[in-house]
């Protein structure tokens, strides 16, 4: 019999916020992450801004010399899951570590590392190249050090399916408790991938707004001028048990998964499936894979890029798969605040999906000054709604054609 998997600890650092508390307070308030870059000289670029986290301090978490030896991406992965550990009440004492695992996913890994250690290579030669580079710039590293950092002996792997990478660790998470391999799993994602060459490539592809001149009016998702999607750094973690492991050790449940559904466009490699097909494929399946009535859903955290084509596709997708219940729902995308945080947006939305769940407070999608008349659902423009949910629904899509919904309720014995 498949076992109930609850969430008992949250974690994030993200563009607007250091916590779970600041960044929540700062999405139901409508707040932009996004301003001018500061990591790298942005002038002979097309597309000058992003979503930087601002004011980390990785010393916060770790010491001077371990933080050397992390690339930026792998020290969110750290603070996040340290915060959900923490919160969950597992520091130090988890009960088994050989039946608690680790997923966490990412994107691209360590793109800074990568780009620091290319120019050191070109400029000063091969023996100037950092004995740590490989284990810095590799994705899986940052399931590794959270392993390593807390002593946990079960599953360990990073998932990477671009903008759905943590989307499918904590869906894989879910499965992997759900069929008894393990008890107990950290998942989420992370990613830290503005950098020169990351921001030259996505603005040659014409993927990035330009709105140089108002950084924080450029993530517009639904929105009739959206022009292209804001990069975005940061990280998130959950901590995932089995009910049973959860109230054996009087933990405090904040929700539970009930639903996984992936799917493949198998369309183009970076443009999605024009009808939505393969987004309306992930929402069925995970609907059936819990067995949830779509009419019992009152939230979709939409993957909502602010790209022409993404909109377009996802509201066609939600409309073919709740058909007139879209109309009472809300399709918001928090990533009209955030930005993009590719490989960690899933985990990010998760928690955010959550918390509306617990809560009743969804927030709002900024900058939708004019509704595009083809994305007609309520994205709760500009505003912050008190609803109650009972279950919600975070979409994740990503280049190449991956598509993953996981599906998230209150807790009820």
């Amino acid at each position: 019999m498949a076992r109930r998997v609850v969430v008992t600890g949250l974690g994030l650092v993200t563009p607007v916020g250091l916590t779970v508390s600041e960044t929540w307070t700062n999405l139901l308030a409508g707040k932009s992450g996004a301003g001018p870059i500061t990591k790298f000289d942005p002038a002979r670029f097309q597309v000058r801004f992003a979503c930087e986290v601002k004011g980390f301090d990785p010393l916060g978490y770790m010491d001077r010399k371990e933080a050397k030896r992390m690339d930026l991406f792998c020290q969110f992965a750290m603070a996040a899951s340290h915060q959900a550990i923490t919160e969950a009440g597992l520091e130090g004492k988890f009960p088994v570590p050989d039946r608690t695992g680790v997923i966490i996913g990412s994107g691209i890994g360590g793109m800074m590392t990568f780009e620091e250690q290319c120019l050191i290579y070109l400029q000063k030669g091969p023996d100037r190249v950092s004995p740590f580079f490989v284990p810095m710039f590799i994705p899986d590293i940052a399931a590794g050090h959270v392993s390593i950092r807390y002593g946990l002996k079960g599953p360990n792997l990073c998932t990477v399916s671009a903008c759905s990478s943590s989307a499918h660790a904590i869906g894989e998470s879910y499965e992997i408790i759900k069929s008894g391999l393990a008890d107990c799993m950290v998942s989420g994602g992370a990613e830290a991938a503005i950098t020169g060459i990351t921001i030259a490539g996505f603005q040659n592809m014409k993927a990035l707004s330009t709105r140089n001149d108002a950084p924080e009016e450029a993530s517009r998702p639904f929105d009739s001028g959206r022009d292209g999607f804001v990069l975005g750094d940061g990280g998130a973690a959950i901590v995932l048990e089995s009910l049973d492991h959860a109230l054996a050790r009087g933990a405090k449940i904040l929700g539970e998964v009930v639903g996984y559904g992936m799917s493949a466009d198998a369309n183009h490699i970076t443009a999605p499936a024009p009808d939505g097909d393969g987004a309306r494929r992930a929402m069925l399946a995970c609907l059936a894979d819990g067995g949830l009535d779509p009419k019992d859903v009152g939230y979709v955290n939409a993957h909502g890029t602010s790209t022409p084509l993404g909109d377009i596709a996802e509201t066609t997708a939600v409309k073919a798969v709740f058909g007139e219940h879209a109309r009472k729902l809300i399709v918001a995308s928090t990533k009209s605040m955030t930005g993009h945080l590719l490989g960690g947006a899933g985990a990010l939305e998760f928690v955010a999906s959550l918390l509306v769940v617990q809560t009743g407070k969804i927030p709002p999608t900024i900058n939708q000054v004019t509704p595009d008349p083809q994305c007609d659902l309520d994205c709760a423009p500009n505003r912050m709604v008190e609803r109650e949910v009972g279950l919600a629904l975070s979409n994740s899509f990503g280049f190449g054609g991956h598509n993953v919904t996981l599906a998230v309720r209150k807790f009820a014995t």
